[in-house]
């Protein structure tokens, strides 16, 4: 299903929106949202109910101070201090940030590492 961000997101950690339609898969459900300028970003949510991930792609950059919601200062002062030739790439305590792309075709992924289902890993936050 697709949503606008304005109706749907939530942040890395915290639960889905309550209306948010999500899509059942093997040990973790998903939801599809699109942002202003169409980006797609997908919620990756564990059995718990915890949403362990994040990925996008598209045009434009998501506005990440809200997909990553408490954990945006880490991200930033880690981003601070890593280098910016190529992807990005964050690790922050048991948040990972990778992110890289070219004008108009941005991908990347957020999650944290000790919010990923046991059976799962970090692979299918895409």
């Amino acid at each position: 299903m697709l949503v606008t961000a304005s109706a749907a997101a939530q942040a890395l950690g915290a639960r889905p929106a309550a209306h948010q339609e999500l899509q059942a898969r093997a040990g973790y459900a998903m939801a599809e949202v699109r942002v202003a300028g169409g980006t797609a970003v997908r919620e990756y949510v564990s059995p718990s109910g915890t949403i362990f991930g994040i990925a996008w792609d598209g045009p434009v950059m998501p506005n990440l101070s809200q997909w990553l919601g408490a954990h945006f200062a880490a991200f930033q002062a880690a981003a601070r201090g890593a280098r910016h030739r190529g992807p990005l790439v964050i690790h922050s305590g048991n948040l990972v940030v990778e992110s890289g792309g070219h004008m108009r075709a941005l991908r990347g992924r957020a999650y944290l590492t000790d919010a990923i289902p046991a059976n799962l890993s970090a692979a299918v936050v895409q």
